[in-house]
């Protein structure tokens, strides 16, 4: 089928009438500018602004002190390292001791070199040393002024270490570990002097003060085993000497008693010359307790629990069997209390919860003085220097800290606590200790401090 012949006049036609836009140009209109699309906000790599806000984390002293000397600097200047003026160049102030943060009131140092939590930690040498043991199976010897690692003791256990201790002149070294060994080293050497292997987990170890005896608390048998620390022979083991397990022992300052501590919430003072039982506290807490430790005179004993207080017994008259427990010092801990320790003059106790702080108490007037916060996670040990200036503390973040406590009664916090309780400070005729002179009776006067006074009438009676 032919298709038609197109018809030549309609191309010319339409050649001849212009387009409707070259004709609504032709009579001044103008279309319409098209609208612009709406502009996303240009999105800034990761990478860059995560640099960027790593170089913000300035303290505000730091920025302050930084348009400081860059403030009469040319900004044009080619000179790469601009002249300050002598007032500029002043030295900025040195930390003395101890590692700052901005808003911290007590100067600390952090020790860093376990892998795992540290579960006991110790002064030595004359405050200039620290021992530390650990779940990561190691026994460290630590400078306490540089925070460096003197020496990491060879022959360790192969499992976690639960405690260590040190004897007084800090010649030797006792552990227990989970391998359900007891292992004895010499400070200064670092050699292994003796290991003794236990049928059942040796969950705590002490050295006597005078360095005779070595004290173990065993977990199966709930009992414990006295070690002449020199023949490395077994004195006495006494096995069910709790219902439960053992949670920490301890020997008085003359080294006559021993002190344990139970999942069963008893205490149990043992003597080591009749190797009888002197006394027991039945249902001490309301938990079990964790740790207890002697004062410096041996007359009262302190232990914490569980249930988040500490108290402190006067184990010297017996006191406890009519009046119980003659300081409880509560409130100072939102978590289980783990750990406790005196100070060698009995002015203050630290103690260590799982709330991963660390309480000074004035056990004089039975308050929290101060709580420090730094750890990271729970607080498993807490040790006092001789001097009574440092605390140590050991936590299962890995790290031990050193606090600097010599000025914490000015801290104004202390401060306002003490007056807000009322306190008022004087020196102890006997001990020469300072103490609260504050009495529940107006007309009762007070020259000697709570401990000196408990033994006078100790004495009388």
């Amino acid at each position: 089928m032919a298709h038609p012949r197109p018809n030549p006049w309609r191309k010319l036609v339409r050649s001849k009438i212009p387009a409707f836009s070259e004709r609504a140009l032709e009579w001044g209109w103008k279309p319409p500018e098209p609208s612009p699309a709406p502009s996303r906000p240009r999105q800034v790599p990761w990478g860059p602004l995560l640099r960027a806000l790593g170089r913000l984390r300035l303290s505000i002293p730091e920025i302050q002190e930084r348009e400081r000397r860059l403030s009469g600097c040319d900004p044009v200047s080619l000179d790469k390292h601009p002249q300050l003026s002598p007032e500029q160049d002043r030295a900025e102030p040195q930390a003395t001791w101890g590692d700052h943060q901005p808003l911290s009131k007590v100067p600390y140092k952090i020790l860093i070199g376990h892998e795992h939590a540290v579960s006991s930690c110790h002064f030595c040498v004359n405050d200039t040393k620290v021992i530390s043991g650990s779940f990561d199976c190691s026994i460290k010897l630590w400078d306490a002024f540089d925070g460096s690692v003197v020496r990491d003791f060879e022959q360790r256990p192969k499992a976690p270490v639960l405690e260590c201790s040190i004897t007084a002149d800090s010649k030797r070294i006792v552990a227990s570990s989970y391998d359900k060994s007891v292992r004895v080293w010499d400070t200064e050497t670092g050699k292994l002097l003796w290991k003794v292997r236990h049928d059942t987990f040796v969950l705590s170890c002490k050295f006597s003060p005078d360095g005779k005896y070595v004290v173990s608390a065993l977990d199966l048998d709930n009992g414990i085993c006295i070690m002449d620390a020199k023949n490395i022979s077994t004195v006495i083991q006494v096995k069910r000497h709790h219902r439960r397990s053992i949670t920490a022992c301890c020997f008085d300052p003359e080294s006559l008693r021993i002190a344990s501590v139970s999942m069963d919430r008893c205490i149990k003072i043992w003597d080591v010359s009749t190797q009888a039982t002197l006394f027991t506290i039945k249902k001490a807490h309301f938990n079990a307790i964790s740790d207890c430790c002697f004062t410096f005179s041996g007359h009262f004993l302190c232990t914490s629990s569980w249930d988040k207080n500490l108290k402190v017994w006067n184990v010297h008259t017996g006191d406890f069997r009519n009046q119980g427990a003659c300081v409880t010092l509560m409130q100072g801990h939102e978590g289980c209390v783990s750990c406790c320790h005196f100070a060698t003059d009995s002015s203050y106790l630290i103690s260590g919860g799982l709330d991963n702080t660390v309480a000074i108490w004035d056990v004089e007037e039975g308050y929290r003085k101060l709580s420090l916060k730094g750890h990271n996670d729970w607080v498993m040990d807490v040790s006092v220097s001789n001097s009574n200036k440092w605390i140590l503390s050991a936590s299962k973040d890995k790290t031990m800290r050193i606090w600097n406590i010599e000025e914490i009664d000015e801290i104004p916090f202390v401060m306002n606590c003490k007056k807000a309780i009322g306190l008022k400070l004087q020196q102890c005729k006997q001990c020469n200790k300072p103490f609260s002179s504050e009495s529940d009776t107006p007309s009762e006067i007070f020259t000697k401090c709570v401990f000196c006074r408990r033994e006078e009438e100790d004495d009388q009676v």
